[in-house]
């Protein structure tokens, strides 16, 4: 079983900043991918950022130039630093792990989240 521990998350007034962090622990065979995900009251959960394992990143537009995934593959944990917040970044945030590998040739595909960690913006 994989687990994944968001922490990092709190209170801060606009134009702060925050890191993020996502440990993953477990039996882990590969990982594809980790994103960072939030949920914000009344609405759909929504991709912020993602990083591959080839450390390709992607970024919601709405993060672009203010958020920054990266790893550190030794400690098995995902970090996403949050700069320049805004109140409309107040949300849930969690973490995804997508797992990938092959059996007899067949793709196995494993999704796990962690907890969230909530994040609030706010003066």
């Amino acid at each position: 079983q994989v687990q994944l521990v968001e922490s990092g998350g709190g209170l801060v007034q606009p134009g702060g900043s925050l890191r993020l962090s996502c440990a993953a622990s477990g039996n882990i065979f590969s990982i594809d991918a980790v994103g960072w995900y939030r949920q914000a009251p009344g609405k759909q959960r929504e991709l912020v950022a993602g990083i591959t394992s080839g450390g390709i990143t992607n970024y919601a537009d709405s993060v672009k130039g203010r958020f920054t995934i990266s790893r550190d593959n030794a400690k098995n944990t995902v970090y996403l630093q949050m700069n320049s917040l805004k109140p409309e970044d107040t949300a849930v945030y969690y973490c995804k792990l997508e797992e990938l590998y092959y059996v007899l040739g067949s793709p196995i595909r494993n999704d796990y989240w962690g907890q969230g960690t909530q994040v609030t913006v706010s003066s």
